[in-house]
C-alpha cells in the first residue's frame, strides 16, 4: 500500500509540474534538420522508458518472489558459479543498445549536416553570421544587407550559415531549426538549415563567452519570399550603409539593440575563409577612415542609447 501511495504522489506531482511548462522548443521543430533531431530525441527516450519499465518490473519481481520472510529460518543459498543466460543478457543487451544508438547517431549526423533532401538543388541563401562581445552580426551578400541581434529568413528555401567569431569559442544556435555549431575567430564552419514553416523563434549562444553571455540571444522571423523580398526593398529603402567606424564601435564589448543596415562589413572586414583563413578576427583596425555617417535604422531612447525592437526576456 505503501508503494501505491508513492506512486501516486509521483504522478500527481509530475502532471502537476508538467502542466505549467511550455513545449521545448526542440521538440517544437520548425524546419526539416529540427525534425530529425527531434525524432532521435523521442526515439531515445522511448528506448529508455522501455528499458526502465522492465528493470523496475523485474525487480519488484525478484524483491516480491525472493524477499526474506518466505524463506526457513536455516536456509543458506547454494553456491553457484554463473549463469550463463543471464550474464549474456546484462552483457548483450547493452551492447546492442549502444550499437544501434551509435548508427542512429551516424545517419542523423550525416543528414543534418547537409542541404536538406527536400531543398537540393535549389539554391541556398547564404548568410554569414558572426559574434562579438555580445553581440550578433548577420550579413547578406545576395541582399547586401546587414543586421545585428535579428535574423529575417524566408520559409521553404534553404539555408546556408557560415559561422564565425570576432571574440570568444560561441555557439550558433536556433533550436526550433536544427542544432548548434561553433564559431571560431580564425575559421568558418558551415551549418545547413531551413524554416518549413513562418513564425517568431529565438536563438542564442550556446557556448559561454563571458560575462554578457546570458543576454547574447538574436531573434529570428522566418516569413514567406515575397515578404522576405517586402523586408529587403524597406530595407534598401530606409537604412543607411554600414561603414568601417560603426562596424569597429559594434565589435566593442558591450549589448546593443536589433540594427539594420544596408551594406556588409564583409567588404572591409572580410570572413577568415580563403586567402583570409587564418587571420586574427578577434579584434578590430580602428585608424581606418569613415566613408559617411554611421547612421542606422533602428529605435532609440533620447539619451540616443539602442532600444531593442522586440523583448526577448
Amino acid at each position: 500500500m505503501k508503494i501505491k501511495w508513492v506512486l501516486l504522489a509521483i504522478l500527481s506531482a509530475l502532471v502537476h509540474v508538467l502542466s505549467g511548462c511550455d513545449r521545448l522548443a526542440v521538440l517544437d521543430p520548425k524546419g526539416p534538420q529540427a525534425q530529425t533531431q527531434a525524432n532521435v530525441i523521442w526515439l531515445s527516450i522511448a528506448i529508455m522508458a522501455v528499458i526502465v519499465i522492465i528493470v523496475c518490473v523485474f525487480l519488484v519481481y525478484v524483491l516480491a518472489k525472493y524477499r526474506d520472510d518466505k524463506l526457513p529460518k536455516d536456509y543458506e543459498p547454494p553456491y553457484i558459479e554463473g549463469n550463463h543466460v543471464v550474464e549474456s543478457i546484462i552483457v548483450g543487451v547493452p551492447i546492442l543498445i549502444v550499437i544501434f544508438f551509435s548508427v542512429v547517431s551516424v545517419i542523423s549526423n550525416n543528414k543534418v549536416e547537409a542541404t536538406p533532401e527536400e531543398y537540393k538543388g535549389q539554391d541556398p541563401l547564404v548568410i554569414y553570421a558572426s559574434t562579438s562581445d555580445w553581440k550578433w552580426h548577420f550579413s547578406y551578400p545576395e541582399n547586401d544587407i546587414e543586421t545585428v541581434n535579428y535574423l529575417y529568413i524566408p520559409t521553404n528555401r534553404p539555408l546556408e550559415f557560415k559561422l564565425y567569431s570576432f571574440g570568444p569559442i560561441t555557439s550558433f544556435w536556433v533550436p526550433q531549426l536544427g542544432g548548434q555549431k561553433y564559431a571560431m575567430s580564425n575559421m568558418v564552419t558551415t551549418l545547413h538549415l531551413a524554416a518549413d514553416e513562418s513564425g517568431e523563434m529565438m536563438g542564442r549562444n550556446a557556448n559561454f563567452s563571458g560575462k554578457g553571455f546570458a543576454e547574447n540571444m538574436f531573434h529570428v522571423e522566418a516569413v514567406s519570399q515575397d515578404k522576405f523580398d517586402e523586408w529587403v526593398k524597406e530595407v534598401k529603402a530606409t537604412a543607411k550603409p554600414i561603414t568601417e567606424e560603426k562596424f569597429n564601435q559594434l565589435l566593442k564589448p558591450g549589448h546593443t539593440g536589433q540594427l539594420t543596415f544596408t551594406g556588409t562589413h564583409l567588404g572591409f572586414s572580410p570572413a577568415p575563409e580563403g586567402e583570409n583563413a587564418g587571420h586574427h578576427h578577434g579584434s578590430s583596425n580602428s585608424d581606418a577612415n569613415s566613408k559617411g555617417d554611421h547612421m542606422e535604422h533602428d529605435h532609440k531612447t533620447n539619451d540616443g542609447n539602442e532600444k531593442p525592437e522586440h523583448n526577448h526576456e
